[in-house]
Parts: structure tokens; C-alpha cells; sequence
């Protein structure tokens, strides 16, 4: 082997994506000293996006005081590269932050306005924002309202609406919000489909992951729907689009309000960081991320990564920390094969212990497995 790609999602609580790269290079250089091995960390739009680009490119880490999703201060961190700022939602909106004091009807992505603002003046004429993580489902109204945006209820009293005030509104001012925005490209890295509202939207589908019971789902949901039919009688826009339940409405907000571009989270990384110009001439891509499952297969990191290798003809396995029963078919993922790190059966306490070995340890069996394997060429 002469010439190793690896480029890992992160393993979520355990392993970060270039902290994989670096127990990538090492074992191999135990078995392939000549050979070139390649770490690029890449993310797909959730937790961890920003410093995947500060880690692949160089970037900037940029950090400011914003508000959280319950209006408290905290430092929030962005990657910023020439004109362009790359921001995790999850920074200042995200559900790791509150722990069990989630609660999607109260929680605003203010803070998330507030960072694009600190970007903005820091110089930035495009903003990469990823939105995986939420802990929101305010349709991305708290992020608008601190951009400039003014949401008035019946009687024209303005107020910044969340999960449960989305009825209220009854008249949405974009006027300010589009001077500050002037010049300015947004980018969304969205790599789900669901609708705004319904079964498959954002409240049904994700608000019970943030703290929803059934009722409070509802309340979320039909608020969705009324904010949808205002933004279409005040503002002329469809906003129940594929990708609009993103993070709790996220997707809708960001195409309606901000004018943002919805893309797949992994092809905007892949592009960014020249991974086709990498993973020319490569014999094997190592992927992976920390549980392998039907939602790999949907624009996650694995099929993105996937996807650009059979274009380039280069094999591809994957090293995850775990596999759903829906997960047993490597072909199906555009995959070699897969290989486990969980191989006890353990819990997610008991692994956080010992991701860093059990990483090492299928990592070096791959490499035997190849080496062994070269012994046998003709």
C-alpha cells in the first residue's frame, strides 16, 4: 500500500475526527512505512464542523460572547478562513449545553444570530453554517430576530417567538436583517429531508430528542404550521421545503429569512477541503463515524465519502464505534467492508473509557488484514 486516505467522522463523546487521523497515521506507519497516509478530518454540519475545517485547513479559531438557548451568556467558537466563517449551531444553541433542562418550546437560536453577527464584522462574505445538534424548534426565528428580523404578533407588538409563541406571529419585517446581510452568501450544511411540520417534521421527529412530550409536540408542530402560512401570505415564500424540520426548523428559517443556500453538510466539507484532488491515485480511504446505521446511508459522512470514491475508483472501509441491525451490508453503504471497535458489547459509559484502545485495535487488524493480503498478489 502506497497511499492510505483517512477521513473519519468524529465518534460523538470519545474520539474527535483528528484525534482518529493521528492513531490512523501512526499504526500505519508501523506497517507501511513508505507508505503516504493522508488525514483529513471532516464533519458532515454537526457538532464539531468548525473544527474540522481548524483542523484540515489551518482556519482561524474565532470566539465570541453570545447567548445560549436559554438566554444565557456563553463562549461560543467559530472557524474563520479568509471571507469565510464556519459555524456549528450547536456552539450556542446546542442540547449537550442543557443537559436535562432541555426544552424545545422555550429555547431560542438568538445566540446563533449573535455569532453570524460577530462573523460579519470580523470580515465574513460567506457564512458555512452547520445545524446539527439543536436544541431548538423555533424555526430559526431567534436567529433572524438578532440579525434584525421583527416578528409582531396580532396587535403589532414585536417579540422574538419561540417553540411555543410561533402562533403568535402574525407579521414577519425582513427589512434590516436584509441590509445587515447585504453582500453576505449563506451556506447550510442540511442533510436531513424531513418537511416543517407533520409526522416527518421537525417536532414530531426531532422535538421528543430535546425534551417534548407528546403534547408539547403538538403545540410545536402546529405552531410550525401557522409561522408557515404567515411566511407565505407576509412574505410570498414556501417554506415547508425538503430540509426545513432540520434542527427544529432551522432549514426553513435559514432558506426563508437569511436567503441561505441548503447543501449536503459532507459535500460542502469534501469540497472545501480538495478531497478529490487527495484521494487520486489512493489505494484505500478509511472512513468511519461512531454508529453505523439507515441514516449513514442519507448524505451522512460515510455515503458522502462513499460516493466520491467510486467516482475516483478507490476502495473504502469503515471503522465504527458500533452498527445498527440495519447496517450489516457494506454494499449497501458502498463499502468494502466494516469493521466494529465495539467488540464487547459495552455500554457508552463503559466505552468512553476505552475508545482510544479499542480504535487502535481494529485499526491495526486492518492493517494486517491488508498486509496479509498483499502476500497473496500474483
Amino acid at each position: 500500500m502506497k497511499k492510505l486516505i483517512v477521513a473519519s467522522d468524529s465518534f460523538k463523546g470519545t474520539l474527535s475526527s483528528a484525534e482518529i487521523g493521528n492513531i490512523a497515521k501512526k499504526i500505519a506507519a508501523e506497517y507501511f512505512p513508505q507508505c503516504e497516509v493522508i488525514t483529513i478530518p471532516v464533519a458532515d454540519g454537526g457538532e464539531g464542523t468548525a473544527q474540522c475545517f481548524i483542523s484540515a485547513l489551518g482556519a482561524e479559531k474565532a470566539e465570541t460572547s453570545v447567548s445560549n438557548a436559554l438566554y444565557e451568556k456563553c463562549t461560543a467558537s467559530y472557524a474563520f478562513t479568509g471571507e469565510t466563517a464556519i459555524i456549528d449551531m450547536a456552539s450556542a444553541a446546542g442540547l449537550p449545553q442543557l443537559g436535562e433542562r432541555s426544552n424545545p418550546a422555550i429555547t431560542t437560536t438568538f445566540g446563533v444570530g449573535e455569532m453570524m453577527l460577530h462573523a460579519i464584522k470580523k470580515g465574513a462574505k460567506t457564512i458555512v453554517l452547520g445545524l446539527g445538534g439543536s436544541a431548538t424548534n423555533d424555526c430559526g426565528c431567534g436567529c433572524a430576530a438578532a440579525l434584525g428580523a421583527v416578528f409582531s404578533d396580532e396587535n403589532g407588538e414585536s417579540f422574538i417567538p419561540t417553540g411555543k409563541t410561533l402562533s403568535r406571529v402574525a407579521d414577519i419585517d425582513l427589512t434590516a436583517l436584509k441590509k445587515r446581510l447585504a453582500g453576505v452568501r449563506i451556506v447550510v450544511m442540511c442533510d436531513v429531508t424531513n418537511p416543517l411540520f407533520g409526522e416527518n417534521g421537525a417536532a414530531y421527529v426531532f422535538a421528543p430528542q430535546k425534551g417534548a412530550d407528546g403534547e408539547m409536540v403538538k403545540l410545536l408542530d402546529d405552531g410550525l404550521r401557522s409561522l408557515s402560512r404567515v411566511i407565505s401570505d407576509k412574505l410570498g415564500i414556501e417554506a415547508n421545503i425538503p430540509g426545513a424540520g432540520a434542527a427544529g426548523g432551522m432549514g426553513a428559517g435559514a432558506y426563508v429569512f437569511l436567503g441561505a443556500e441548503l447543501k449536503s453538510g459532507i459535500d460542502v466539507v469534501l469540497d472545501t477541503v480538495d478531497f478529490d484532488r487527495f484521494a487520486a491515485g489512493a489505494d484505500l480511504i478509511v472512513t468511519g463515524e461512531g454508529r453505523l446505521d439507515s441514516q449513514s446511508l442519507g448524505g451522512k459522512v460515510i455515503s458522502g465519502i462513499a460516493r466520491r470514491a467510486e467516482k475516483a475508483g478507490v476502495p473504502v472501509i469503515a471503522i465504527a464505534g458500533a452498527t445498527a441491525p440495519d447496517a450489516a451490508d457494506a454494499a449497501a453503504y458502498g463499502l468494502e467492508g466494516i469493521l466494529v471497535t465495539n467488540r464487547a458489547s459495552l455500554s457508552f459509559n463503559e466505552l468512553k473509557t476505552r475508545a482510544k484502545s479499542d480504535y487502535e485495535n481494529a485499526f491495526r487488524d486492518l492493517m494486517r488484514i491488508i498486509k496479509a493480503a498483499e502476500g497473496f498478489r500474483v
